[in-house]
């Protein structure tokens, strides 16, 4: 049917943001989810995220209006967009089409549930993964597409700066490979790779003391986005890392590229 056909309607279509938020918790990767406490999934464990308020919303500016409400973040160093979710059936409730972001931050707060929550927190990425953790809708395979665009980006991109602070030691950036990664990384190794990325990170001209009461030199992030040479992940890395995804759909995926600069 042509669109100028007098019988024609446009299709009623609802636009939501959701948000794959990380950050490191105890040395470990961890994703922000909520306990639904509406219909539909009520009880079950979810992404944060909502619907437009109006017509008038900009997407961006709802994920950030999320940010806030689910986790009472008024930034982030890191927002990116992650993929369009829009398959039929995907939502009990009609026809949903979600835009999913990506957010990273570094000592992220307690959540604070938000109006159709009974519950948030932080889970384990891996334990969030499992197969017996049941997560609505369709936010399983969301979770899984953000957490490997992570890991990929760790190796090209400075993206593991936005886990840590604005001052940072080695062994800190490391825990950042490690838990995102899943694997355990040689420190000298990793000392090497990181400082022959030019411009990756810089050093801060202060020391702090380890728990060992060592001075450790403190760094921060470089003016590069782009790392060179990579910081490539080892192949059994890549072969262990589990998705969680088991229908092996894959998004529309957006450009990578962080929303905030």
């Amino acid at each position: 049917m042509r669109m100028d056909d007098d019988r024609w309607e446009a299709p009623r279509v609802l636009l939501a943001v959701d948000l794959v938020i990380l950050t490191l918790r105890g040395s470990r990767l961890h994703v922000l989810l909520i306990e639904r406490g509406v219909e539909p999934f009520r009880g079950a464990l979810a992404l944060p995220g909502g619907f437009l308020r109006d017509q008038e919303e900009d997407i961006v500016a709802a994920a950030h209006r999320e940010l806030f409400e689910e986790a009472g973040l008024a930034d982030v160093p890191h927002l990116e967009p992650l993929g369009v979710y829009g398959e039929p059936g995907r939502d009990p409730r009609g026809r949903v089409v979600s835009v999913a972001y990506l957010a990273i931050a570094p000592r992220l707060p307690e959540p604070v549930a938000g109006t159709d929550a009974a519950e948030a927190s932080w889970r384990p990425v891996e334990h969030a993964m499992s197969s017996n953790v049941e997560l609505a809708f369709d936010h399983r395979r969301i979770l899984a597409d953000g957490v490997e665009r992570a890991r990929v980006k760790l190796e090209h991109s400075a993206l593991a700066t936005a886990f840590c602070g604005e001052t940072f030691t080695i062994s800190e950036l490391q825990q950042v490979y490690e838990a995102v990664w899943g694997v355990r990384l040689d420190p000298r190794n990793f000392y090497r790779k990181v400082q022959s990325a030019r411009g990756f990170i810089v050093a801060a001209g202060s020391m702090r003391r380890t728990e060992g009461g060592r001075p450790a030199r403190m760094f921060k992030a470089g003016p590069v986005q782009a790392i060179y040479p990579p910081m490539v992940r080892s192949a059994q890395a890549v072969a262990e890392g589990s998705d969680g995804r088991k229908d092996g759909r894959t998004a529309q995926t957006m450009p990578e590229g962080g929303a905030n600069p």
